[in-house]
């Protein structure tokens, strides 16, 4: 795999260089096949090809330059060709050649701009994205943790899915949830979601209490259509249990020698956001831990990924959960799986928090 890796690093360059050398092909090929077919083939109007190619390629000075060598190549044709092109025709293509020059590097000008703001757009939404989802400790008491962020977006990792462990006096808190929407609005969602988290788990003396302190925050902070779906789970100090409440979130696994199993009723309960009604208390499940055993806490994005026809992804059957690993190695196994099975950019961003009970 490293070996790969290096070679690919390696001709990315040579590649980058290539693809900028055609232009300057095209316009020599074209040279010398008018100059090899003599007169009364179409090819003049041809070199104009390549500051046009140039323009999609690079910047306004690399497409003066590859229309300068055009400019070069029509001069040197013209007197190789001699009487046999006209006048007007020179002018023409003359014309042609540094109108399509001009206009290449406009073009190219303001692309390079753009894509200049476009990357400085993409870097704050990923330092935006970075501070929202802290890294995740690899050990906290007594348990191992890993988590992974699969975006749905090639350029930047802005979504609405969210996790979190914080350490307390009663256990190890977590959260892993998925904002309504996506983009900006999602982000604003998961940052709300995740400030009343951190907050709630510090002080609540319950996970009920951190449910519904978290409630309280969000039905006041999101509008009336949007939701975050979460399980939020407490670790005992021990590490013996794990208590969770599922709000409207896909079913968590538990792994070890039985195979994947989900955890909880697969109705839950409502998602956060919704105004809970305050008489109705949201039922928390508890779970052993054990070493070997893990629990996967993940987004709709794993579970509903689909390949090219259409089938989802089959979570409690894949290759990569049958035998529990390093929380770390399996998530990374995990991962290459779905990407493998998807085959394609996935539909929408995947988070994934994995929790093992170390050994006593």
């Amino acid at each position: 795999m490293i070996r790969r890796r290096v070679s690919w690093q390696l001709l990315a360059p040579a590649r980058g260089w290539a693809l900028l050398a055609v232009p300057f092909i095209l316009v020599v090929v074209v040279g010398l096949l008018r100059l090899m077919l003599g007169p009364g083939y179409g090819l003049w109007p041809l070199l104009a090809i390549g500051p046009a190619f140039a323009a999609a390629l690079g910047g306004p000075v690399y497409t003066l330059s590859v229309g300068a060598v055009a400019l070069g190549a029509e001069v040197l044709l013209a007197y190789a060709l001699g009487p046999a092109i006209t006048f007007r025709e020179h002018a023409v293509l003359f014309l042609a050649i540094i109108g399509v020059s001009a206009g290449g590097a406009l073009a190219g000008y303001v692309r390079c701009r753009r894509e200049r703001d476009l990357a400085e757009v993409l870097a704050v939404a990923d330092v935006t994205q970075t501070v929202l989802l802290r890294p995740v400790p690899t050990r906290l008491g007594p348990v191992r943790l890993a988590a992974r962020y699969l975006s749905a977006s090639t350029r930047a990792r802005v979504g609405g899915d969210l996790y979190a462990a914080v350490p307390t006096a009663q256990g190890v808190r977590l959260i892993v949830g998925d904002a309504e929407g996506k983009g900006l609005s999602a982000l604003q969602e998961a940052a709300t979601a995740m400030g009343a988290f951190r907050a709630a788990a510090e002080q609540a003396s319950s996970l009920s209490e951190v449910v519904d302190q978290i409630e309280t925050i969000l039905s006041h902070e999101l509008g009336g259509e949007q939701f975050i779906t979460a399980v939020v789970a407490e670790i005992s100090p021990d590490g013996n249990t794990m208590e969770m409440i599922n709000c409207g979130h896909p079913q968590p696994l538990q792994l070890g020698p039985r195979g994947p199993q989900l955890l909880g009723s697969p109705d839950g309960s409502p998602p956060l956001g919704l105004g809970f009604p305050k008489d109705t208390e949201r039922i928390p499940y508890t779970v052993p831990l054990r070493p070997g055993e893990p629990v996967l806490l993940y987004t709709d994005g794993l579970s509903e990924a689909r390949n090219r026809v259409g089938e989802f992804f089959p979570l409690t059957t894949c290759t990569s959960l049958q035998t529990p690993d390093d929380p770390s190695v399996l998530l990374d196994g995990l991962s290459a799986e779905v990407t493998s099975y998807v085959r394609h950019q996935p539909e929408d961003d995947m988070a994934l928090l994995l929790v093992e009970r170390t050994a006593p």
